[in-house]
């Protein structure tokens, strides 16, 4: 697998990030093993997890996530090679998914303390907490920065203007500041007036912020959990209308003509756009991951990009539901 450089930290990072939700709790040992294994083969070290990972489902109680990758490296001796992610912000049990200073020193302990490690690589504030000033949030990254616990700052589900804000304030302080933004994004477009809020979505203000000041962006759900490949899974209500519908058949057509999956083309869109997006793709089939994985033998020329692009550009009229 390639590597990016990854903005202006210096680093360079697996070109696919590898999202560890449910590793620990819904998929089992021997395929998460089998999966992370197929992925580290084949260059992989970029690794996504979080505090919370995956406390609402059977068995979890958070942390389940980030105790799993932990046991993962120590089983492959190969922690030094790895890239790796974590974030606080959202509630648990026992946890108030707050930015307090206090929440942060506590949760990135803990987070060190279940992976089995000594610096988290790079760490999110997994949402803008705006009942905490940033101020003190932003004071006490630079913490855990300065006493080499984290080694970048990252945000995920926050407004452009909320980010910029933060950065410059991180500046006149001479902070630490944060370094890249996760958030929602796909090929297909949310459809006007529609949210996933908590989750926020890359729009065309961000990449153009992107774009501007070399700051990197995740993408996570970039497949849409199946949804582009699988007619048992119905997309969310978010995205049905008419943009989506031509999106699809322009995302269909392309992949025919070049013997690809859609999932392969939304995958090549992202990484190939201005500025490229790295997507965290999420899969406990062996399968799945390969398919994804091949992304990097595809390359999109310049005029399949602008069609792709600029499919679902019309008017009202003719709106035809997916239904």
């Amino acid at each position: 697998m390639k590597t990016v450089a990854f903005g202006q930290t210096g680093v360079e990072v697996s070109a696919i990030c590898l999202g560890a939700m449910e590793f620990g709790t819904a998929i089992s040992k021997d395929r998460s093993y089998e999966v992370l294994d197929a992925y580290y083969e084949n260059g992989g070290r970029f690794l996504d997890t979080a505090n919370i990972y995956a406390h609402w489902l059977e068995g979890g109680k958070g942390g389940d996530s980030e105790t799993f990758i932990g046991q993962w490296m120590r089983d492959r001796g190969n922690r030094s090679e790895m890239f790796i992610a974590t974030k606080l912000g959202f509630d648990m049990p026992g946890r108030t998914g707050t930015l307090r200073a206090e929440e942060i020193e506590s949760e990135c302990e803990s987070s060190l303390k279940r992976m089995g490690i000594d610096t988290i690589d790079l760490y999110y504030a997994h949402r803008d907490d705006r009942e905490t000033p940033l101020e003190e949030t932003l004071k006490a990254f630079n913490e855990l920065v300065v006493a080499g616990k984290v080694r970048f700052l990252g945000a995920s589900n926050f407004m452009a203007w909320r980010l910029e804000k933060a950065r410059n304030l991180s500046r006149a302080n001479g902070w630490a500041e944060y370094c890249c933004l996760q958030q929602r994004h796909s090929y297909l477009r949310l459809q006007a007036g529609t949210t996933f809020t908590p989750q926020l979505t890359i729009d065309d203000n961000l990449q153009a912020y992107s774009k501007a000041e070399n700051f990197p962006m995740l993408a996570y759900t970039p497949l849409l959990g199946g949804c582009y490949v699988r007619d048992d899974r119905k997309l969310p209500a978010q995205y049905l209308g008419v943009d989506s519908n031509n999106r699809l058949q322009a995302l269909r057509k392309l992949a025919n003509e070049i013997g690809a999956t859609p999932n392969q083309v939304v995958l090549a869109w992202m990484m190939q756009s201005d500025p490229p997006i790295i997507p965290l793709i999420a899969t406990g089939n062996i399968e799945h991951l390969r398919e994804n994985l091949a992304v990097e033998d595809i390359r999109l020329t310049s005029e399949q990009i602008i069609e792709l692009d600029a499919a679902g550009i019309c008017g009202e009229r003719n709106m035809v539901l997916i239904s």
